[in-house]
């Protein structure tokens, strides 16, 4: 993401993104009846002091009670207008693999407001078939639909060796925010701001987490006769 043009709107990146995180919290308090949540109980979520959680949400203008907390509803209505959570969001994504057929079904979108209303890939044997009620469309129909309709997000889960071609189409149609899921930078005007995910880095990262959490382990489990021996008696 532009970390530059986040800032135009006067919030740090880290800050705005940890905001979703606190929503989520907040949500689920109102559903637990607690009228009242800390800044440690929301940063606890993300792993930040509650110091920081009240310097985040002074971009809101919002202050906690001493001794109290915030008020969840309170908090909660403010972070869905400042995140635009009230407001309907119509998106459409490039490539119906398997991410981008899980993220066509994915239920929690509509608790954001956002709408997947149009699906599109550029193999013959998965155009005209349909996912969730909507049907599959030629990549080369994108560019006109999404003018027509004047759809302001598109989500790319295409292969890398695509991705550019496709935000370049997505971009002819008047897209300005692309949510890129294929594992590489995309080149685009100033104008359009671009929320890379690369899973595949993630999984990297994890697996150095792993690999270093083995090797801090005791060689207790797992290194007997080989035969099995050792797992057997944990699972009796």
């Amino acid at each position: 993401m532009n970390q530059k043009r986040d800032r135009q709107f006067g919030v740090p990146p880290p800050a705005l993104q940890r905001m979703p995180v606190y929503y989520r919290r907040l949500m689920k308090a109102i559903e637990e009846e607690m009228p009242f949540v800390s800044s440690d109980e929301l940063g606890r979520g993300v792993g930040v002091p509650g110091a920081q959680v009240r310097k985040d949400l002074s971009h809101l203008s919002q202050q906690g009670r001493p001794g109290i907390g915030y008020d969840a509803r309170s908090l909660a209505s403010h972070l869905e207008e400042f995140l635009g959570l009230i407001n309907d969001k119509e998106a459409v994504l490039a490539g119906v693999g398997n991410l981008g057929r899980a993220l066509a079904l994915y239920p929690g979108f509509e608790r954001y407001r956002l709408q997947i209303i149009a699906l599109f890939d550029n193999d013959v044997a998965k155009v005209g078939k349909t996912i969730g009620g909507r049907r599959i469309l030629p990549m080369e129909k994108l560019a006109n639909l999404s003018q027509r309709l004047h759809i302001q997000m598109g989500i790319i889960t295409v292969p890398a060796s695509a991705a550019q071609e496709v935000a370049e189409t997505m971009i002819a149609g008047g897209i300005r925010v692309i949510w890129n899921f294929a594992p590489c930078r995309l080149a685009v005007p100033e104008d359009v701001l671009v929320k890379n995910e690369d899973l595949a880095a993630e999984l990297a990262t994890l697996s150095h987490h792993i690999t270093r959490r083995k090797v801090a382990m005791p060689d207790e489990v797992g290194r007997g006769d080989g035969d099995g021996g050792r797992l057997e008696e944990y699972l009796c």
